[in-house]
């Protein structure tokens, strides 16, 4: 006997592969038990059971909306005997449906008038849904329920378009009147006698506005209810009276096709005769064939002249009455309303274009006034002048005649000089066309402006100076009464002048030239602009003369071409003193020209004889010990470089040839001489006259102790850098015995007398003895041959 335990659970919000039940059953034999599930052919199998187990879980998705109730077959067996029961299972609702609006999207039209608080429209939203999970609020959220085990909350949102609509609160408005018609005996049934013409008071969403008449017509008039045109529909003969006074209603119309808001106006209508009138303008007094009046310019455009009191008449009848009315003038500025009438109208002018409606460009405007009858073959018309004097506003700012103004001043120009005059124009008239000026920026502290001329001075005090600063600009304003105003902006040269010489430096009074290398002197003019600062040099005086020459440009003086040594310096001239006295100009290119003139002392002397590139770069930074500082610094690290490199390749080399060869003989190497470099200072005499000389010195030499030729003993070191040679003494240093000189003024110099210092010999090594005496035997050719 199987005894079997259903106990049913609601599978709620459970997804797939999650267990909803345990199927507990037990064998009375104590066999074990099998389980099963079974569903209805056709049915969807959602639950699935472990045999052993019993555990039943869910292997399909639940939903109530589509099932909410699912029979199952639950059975249990011990392999004999088999029980099976029918289970119902019940699905509970979970929150997985959103809300549906029902009537959605729709559009919804409100009257601008329709009061606070007035429904205007209702929604209606469906949730699929039971429960909390069902319920739909319309604020800012649903209800909510349970979903896979958590609170869900489902929303929807649809439009909901609501059109404001322009409420109809203005009645239409009748143009032209009061209205006047015709009839002429010669008019037939279905003839045109007048047109009125009404438009919707609301302007921004006008309405189709319709025609009726009310009374007065006699069923002998009719109107067009779309155009206004009242027609005759009996002939002239059968009218029984000469005036009518018909009411004519105009209606607004929306587009439901609803009468709204409505006007009446009154139109009267004389039956006449023959052709016999022209048409006639009349005023206030009677007839007038010149209109005039006064107005403000740019009026409003669409602005009625009501100054203008024009009615136009046309005494005959009918068709012989009905005339166009047309303005002739300047431009469109206007437009005359109606433009067709019949028998009598009120003229009304209206502003077409206001901007045209200049009085700086014209302060009278005149038009012709037109009525020409249409249907007539006599064609009879009238003019009449219309004569409009403008009347001025401050309706324009101050213009300048340019957008900036470029001024040039000499420096030093004394406080109160006229600089530039601006000039601004405002062309309305009266107090609003007077102009003021002033000036601002951070520039303008200098100047001062006029302010009913516009002319620009500097100040009383200020002193201009191009060599402090040569360029100003500020903005300069032109204002109306009003504060309507305009900018300009003013750029202020100034002009340099050639008012400062040159002068020189006080170090360049004296100095020192080695054969082969220039000397420079330097002279400053603190001129603002070229040419008044460009300096050019030249040698005005020397003793003796002919041994230099002197760059014009750059100021390095230099012996001649030919001068290479202080033999040729001293077969030139017969003093022993190497120290030549120069007299040299420095002349700025101005107008008026500037120039100074000192005296230089140079004391030549020969550099020590230096062979290679080391003494040319000497030569050349004698007087810059920086540089020949860096020189060595180099020179230093290139040997540094160079012995790490040797020791590097030695080390590998000895590293690799490790090894002990017993066959190899001791072999001892045969001393060898060195050559060693001995660098002197080339500007201090030496005890033996050399000032470069190479000596040969034994090294001893190193023994090998072993095969490997290991080196034992002294290693080799690289010789010792050269002592770089004293430079010539910096500017403003003085040696004792130095002499020293006077400091020259711009119209001359004068030298001070001094110690006079005779020149340096040299003990003459060989080589050099060579040299001198091979120039000396070559000068001496040479005069020979010019001599003769």
């Amino acid at each position: 006997m199987v005894c079997f335990l259903w106990l049913l659970i609601n599978p709620i919000s459970c997804v797939l592969g999650t267990q909803i039940y345990i199927l507990n059953g037990t064998d009375p034999e104590g066999q074990p038990v099998r389980y099963g599930l079974a569903f209805d052919p056709g049915s969807k199998e959602y639950f699935r059971v472990d045999p052993k187990s019993g555990v039943v879980t869910l292997v399909e998705e639940l939903n109530r909306e589509a099932q909410d109730e699912i029979e199952v077959l639950v059975s249990i067996s011990d392999g004999l005997n088999k029980v099976v029961e029918k289970v119902r299972v019940f699905v509970m609702d979970a929150n997985d449906e959103q809300p549906v609006f029902q009537n959605m999207p729709s559009i919804v039209d409100v009257p601008e008038s329709t009061a606070s608080g007035s429904s205007i429209y209702k929604v209606h939203a469906v949730d699929k849904d039971t429960g909390s999970g069902g319920s739909v609020t319309y604020f800012l959220q649903d209800g909510g329920g349970n979903h896979n085990g958590r609170v869900q909350v489902m929303s929807s949102s649809a439009t909901l378009t609501i059109n404001v609509i322009d409420s109809q609160d203005t009645p239409p408005i009748f143009v032209g009147t009061p209205y006047f018609g015709y009839v002429y005996e010669v008019s037939s049934p279905g003839s045109e006698i007048f047109t009125v013409f009404a438009k919707d008071g609301d302007m921004e969403n006008p309405n189709l506005i319709v025609y009726s008449i009310q009374n007065g017509a006699d069923d002998v008039f009719a109107i067009n209810k779309t155009s206004g045109c009242i027609t005759l529909l009996a002939y002239p003969a059968h009218l029984r009276r000469e005036i009518f006074n018909i009411k004519v209603k105009a209606s607004e119309v929306n587009s439901e096709g609803d009468l709204m808001d409505s006007s009446v106006t009154t139109v009267t209508i004389r039956v006449v005769d023959l052709n016999n009138h022209p048409p006639t303008f009349y005023g206030e007094d009677g007839p007038r064939n010149v209109f005039e009046m006064t107005m403000y310019e740019h009026p409003p455009e669409g602005e009625i002249l009501r100054g203008l009191k024009i009615t136009v008449n046309d005494s005959d009848q009918g068709a012989n009455a009905k005339f166009n009315l047309r303005l002739v003038g300047p431009g469109r500025m206007l437009k005359v309303v109606p433009q067709t009438v019949l028998n009598e109208a009120q003229v009304t002018i209206l502003v077409e274009d206001s901007a045209a409606i200049d009085y700086e460009k014209s302060q009278t405007l005149i038009f012709k006034l037109l009525a020409v009858e249409i249907d007539t073959p006599e064609r009879f018309s009238a003019t009449a002048d219309i004569v409009i004097n403008l009347l001025d506003t401050n309706d324009n700012a101050p213009k300048f005649t340019s957008d900036f103004y470029i001024a040039r001043i000499p420096e030093n120009s004394p406080g109160g000089s006229n600089v530039v005059s601006v000039t601004a124009t405002d062309p309305d008239s009266g107090l609003w066309g007077v102009v003021k000026y002033s000036i601002y920026g951070s520039g303008s502290d200098l100047f001062l402006i006029q302010s009913d001329s516009g002319i620009i001075y500097t100040q009383p005090w200020a002193s201009l100076d191009a060599e402090v600063k040569s360029k100003y600009n500020f903005y300069v304003k032109a204002e109306d009464t009003e504060g309507k105003y305009s900018l300009a902006e003013v750029f202020v040269t100034v002009l340099d002048l050639n008012d400062h010489p040159p002068e020189f430096s006080n170090d360049s009074l004296e100095k020192t030239m080695i054969i082969g290398a220039p000397v420079k002197i330097e002279a400053v003019d603190d001129d603002a602009e070229e040419p008044n600062n460009v300096i050019e040099y030249s040698i005005m005086k020397t003793e003796p003369d002919n041994i230099f020459d002197i760059n014009a440009q750059t100021g390095e003086i230099k012996l001649k071409s030919y001068i290479k040594s202080m033999d040729i310096v001293q077969n030139i001239t017969n003093q022993r003193d190497c120290t030549w006295s120069v007299v040299v100009q420095a002349r700025d290119r101005g107008s008026p020209s500037f120039s100074t003139t000192t005296i230089v002392k140079i004391d030549i002397t020969e550099a020590t004889q230096l062979r290679g590139p080391f003494a040319y770069l000497f030569m050349q930074s004698r007087e810059n010990p920086m540089q020949i500082l860096g020189l060595f610094a180099g020179v230093i690290m290139v040997m540094v470089t160079v012995t790490v490199l040797i020791s590097t390749v030695l080390f590998l080399r000895n590293k690799k040839s490790n090894k002990i060869l017993p066959s190899r003989r001791i072999i001892r190497r045969r001393a060898k001489h060195r050559k060693q470099w001995n660098f002197q200072n080339p500007f201090k005499p030496q005890n033996n006259g050399e000032n470069f000389m190479m000596k040969e010195t034994d090294v001893p030499t190193a023994e090998n102790i072993n095969c490997n030729n290991n080196s034992v003993g002294s290693r080799w070191s690289p010789p010792t850098p050269p002592r770089a040679p004293m430079p010539p003494p910096l500017p403003g240093y003085s040696r004792p015995g130095d002499r020293s000189w006077a400091v020259p003024t711009v119209s001359a110099a004068v030298a001070s007398k001094s110690n006079r210092r005779p020149c340096k010999h040299k003990q003459e090594n060989p080589i050099n003895t060579a040299l001198v005496s091979e120039l000396k035997l070559r000068l001496e050719q040479k005069r020979m041959t010019n001599r003769y």
